[in-house]
């Protein structure tokens, strides 16, 4: 079910608990970027590269999920809100003007599924869903979304199915089909994972992969298979490491890779989320010519090691960005909107299409 409240009956603690989950964007306010790669409108959306002026229901999002459905029309899925607010489950929006104009959809569900609960009974239970990604595959939608115990990595992935993204369709319906992974749990050579943040990756050989992970030891690549869109055997003790900053508290999570002319950026969030006009998110990137890495940046720095190309981050009303997602070219993130003058560092959407450099996505 898809309940279709309009924002402004939200109320006030609503906005109360969104505050607590998002914080303040950067540079994406910043003008248009100049300088692109040779044929670099190839697999980018149409439109000049430059940040996009989003206008509409465009709070509060979190964790934004970008996608395009055959329609044309474009989705945001985002983080439910905090104390099961409207439900706590992944929110929805949609745009029919290549990403200008937003509107509220409603959640996915009515309320969290029950077998989350029981799997978190022994203690505090999810305030709400997590950072949600949507990945067509076969004319089969797969929205991955996680819940936690906050603070820990007593975690869950899990899926849910449907064969359209249009609520008003009537065949809508998004199937629950249960955990995917869950942490605490070792992962490769026995590390320990935070099993949030899914992003889905095919490789050349057709082979589809999830990235999943935040702080603890960082982003892995796991490796799944269709149609179940679950891990394959062996794959969490075959998970390749890709991210791991060697810094107290590992600050790195929500990992997306995006493949784009014989390579694959991984684009994740170094530092702290949450924290509204204290938030020091940022977004950074990395390359290879490889699905599962090594992933260098623009110095040569493995990600694994504390490497990373920073693409954005804070710089004036714009604080915290990231969360993000890439689709055709185009960067979705939240941020913590300064300059929100009714409700300052409310959490809102931000999209940019990259501009590119010498084989490297910018933003400015």
């Amino acid at each position: 079910m898809s309940p279709r409240k309009p924002l402004a009956a939200l109320g006030a603690l609503a906005m109360t608990a969104a505050l607590a989950v998002a914080a303040p964007a950067s540079g994406a306010l910043a003008g248009p970027a100049t300088g692109t790669d040779a044929g670099a409108a190839a697999g980018t959306t149409a439109g000049p590269p430059g940040q996009i002026s989003v206008v509409g229901d465009t709070s509060p999002i979190h964790d934004p999920a970008l996608t395009v459905d055959d329609d044309g029309t474009w989705w945001v899925y985002s983080t439910g809100l905090l104390n099961r607010e409207n439900g706590g489950t992944v929110q929805m929006w949609s745009s029919h003007d290549d990403g200008t104009t937003w509107a509220y959809e409603g959640t996915v569900w009515d309320e969290i599924p029950g077998w989350i609960d029981e799997h978190f009974s022994d203690g505090a239970l999810p305030d709400n869903l997590w950072a949600p990604e949507v990945y067509e595959h076969d004319g089969t939608y797969y929205l991955y979304y996680s819940a936690s115990r906050f603070g820990t990595n007593n975690s869950v992935t899990a899926l849910a199915t449907n064969t359209t993204l249009d609520p008003d369709d009537p065949d809508y319906e998004w199937v629950d089909q249960g955990p995917v992974i869950t942490s605490p749990a070792p992962i490769e050579n026995g590390k320990e994972f935070n099993a949030i943040d899914a992003g889905i990756v095919t490789g050349k050989d057709g082979t589809p992969y999830m990235a999943i992970g935040s702080h603890w030891y960082g982003i892995f690549l796991v490796e799944i298979s269709w149609p179940s869109g679950k891990p394959v055997a062996g794959a969490l003790e075959n998970a390749v490491h890709l991210v791991d900053r060697f810094a107290p508290g590992n600050r790195v999570e929500a990992p997306y890779i995006y493949e784009r002319a014989g390579w694959y950026y991984l684009f994740v969030s170094f530092d702290a989320c949450c924290a509204g006009a204290d938030s020091t998110y940022k977004i950074v990137v990395g390359r290879s010519r490889s699905v599962t890495g090594p992933y260098l940046d623009k110095e040569g720095r493995d990600m694994v090691g504390g490497g990373g190309t920073v693409l954005l981050e804070s710089n004036g009303p714009v604080v915290g960005p990231g969360g993000q997602s890439v689709h055709d070219g185009v960067l979705a993130y939240h941020y913590y909107d300064g300059a929100n003058e009714e409700i300052p560092y409310f959490p809102t959407l931000g999209l940019h299409r990259m501009a590119w450099k010498a084989g490297w996505p910018l933003v400015r």
